[in-house]
């Protein structure tokens, strides 16, 4: 009998207040004029700290981030209500001046993608012959899946899996490459983004219209400021609930309704009712922007949002496994070698354009991470720059199929196994 091992906690109450404690903890001592404390967090950003530990917690088998529906609730209706909050008080006309450089970057994520797939196999596989076609199983196959889901996301991967015919057994194991890799990668950004000017030194980039833009929305609210009381919070919670259940009211019509009479648009997840959530969310609140309803920034709407959003970034953490890569490090070593190709090629081209590290980061994750990660990264900078990772990640699914095709197609033409 296969021996099972159940986390020593599995109520999702419980560990819901065990994640809460762990965000108070960080961020109260974040926050403390303690000098340990803040040598501390000059080191080890907070928001690192708010994804490490959960996943420190589920490597160790104390909570169990596969069968907690956790990241779902909070991925389903708190990532569309920090959306609305976060984007209610853009100013979409300030972000338009930010350039074609995070379209550029993006899209050279996208290539890094697809060319790394080929190298960092045949790379390996040099070292490693038998990576190849381990127990008879062309591996080529699995890492199209993997292409799927760093391009564009579930849907893609999903499809990747159909058309290229990979076992259900490696399927299983390059989602363990999938998820790992690309949350240290996650965990690398998040590090980063709070001290860019590092990275935007070597890149000798120009990066005074992210920051002219922060600053000049941040001056638009200063003075602003409200007395938060229970009437403004109940404000934000309607604002912010209210449009989520409408993104899913609408996501519940359109979903269906692309899959029974468009379904050559699948390829566009436009059947995925988390692709219409994310995309009516932030289209609702870009639009209410526009509108008196941005007002509600003035009692904390931002911060709301923040707050949504580290509860998401620590249900993410929750579904990362260190010790998985003792299951086959082979894999892993490809993985790895994969994505440092994507980020070589992304520095090399930032360089090349002066683009800040803000575009890379995002870039990036748009592609690796995806809707529910990339307004992360982006809001890690600054919360008034959130909408930048959404809105690229959404091009990310519009790209995923084809960009993940091209990779498999070339996987196959390499090692003449199509």
């Amino acid at each position: 009998m296969e021996e099972t091992h159940t986390a020593l906690i599995t109520n999702d109450a419980v560990v819901l207040g065990l994640l809460a404690v762990i965000l108070g903890i960080i961020f109260s001592t974040s926050s403390s004029n303690n000098p340990y404390f803040k040598k501390f967090y000059k080191v080890i950003p907070s928001v690192l700290l708010c994804y490490f530990i959960p996943a420190l917690f589920n490597t160790f088998n104390i909570i169990d981030g596969e069968e907690s529906q956790l990241y779902f609730v909070a991925s389903r209706y708190l990532l569309p209500a920090s959306l609305v909050l976060l984007t209610i008080s853009i100013n979409f006309k300030e972000l338009k001046k930010l350039g074609s450089k995070a379209i550029i970057m993006f899209l050279t994520g996208t290539l890094g993608i697809i060319i790394g797939a080929p190298v960092a196999l045949y790379l390996v596989g040099s070292i490693f012959p038998d990576v190849l076609n381990p127990g008879g199983e062309e591996v080529w196959r699995g890492l199209t899946t993997i292409a799927g889901s760093w391009i564009g996301g579930g849907a893609n991967q999903t499809a990747m899996f159909e058309l290229f015919e990979a076992s259900n057994d490696l399927f299983a194991q390059m989602i363990a490459v999938d998820v790992l890799v690309a949350n240290l990668w996650m965990g690398f950004l998040l590090y980063w983004s709070q001290r860019p000017q590092v990275i935007d030194k070597w890149l000798k980039a120009d990066s005074k219209p992210i920051y002219e833009l922060q600053q000049r929305l941040e001056d638009q609210q200063a003075g602003k400021w409200l007395p938060v009381n229970a009437n403004r919070i109940m404000i934000l919670v309607a604002v912010g609930f209210g449009i989520t259940g409408l993104a899913h009211l609408f996501a519940d019509i359109l979903a269906p309704f692309f899959q029974e009479n468009y379904p050559q648009l699948n390829k566009y997840s436009l059947n995925k009712p988390f692709f219409w959530i994310i995309v009516i969310a932030t289209t609702l609140g870009l639009g209410l922007s526009f509108t008196k309803a941005r007002e509600v920034e003035s009692f904390g709407a931002s911060k709301m949002g923040s707050v949504f959003l580290y509860i998401l970034v620590a249900t993410i953490g929750m579904h990362m496994d260190l010790g998985a890569v003792l299951d086959n490090p082979k894999f892993f070593l490809i993985g790895l070698v994969w994505i440092s190709i994507h980020i070589l090629i992304m520095l090399i081209v930032a360089k090349l354009i002066k683009a800040p590290f803000f575009f890379v980061a995002v870039g990036s994750q748009a592609n690796i991470g995806g809707a529910a990660s990339a307004p992360i990264v982006a809001a890690s900078f600054s919360p008034y720059l959130a909408p930048v990772g959404v809105l690229l990640a959404v091009l990310g699914y519009a790209v995923g199929t084809y960009g993940a095709y091209m990779c498999g197609i070339i996987l196959s033409s390499v090692f003449g196994l199509l």
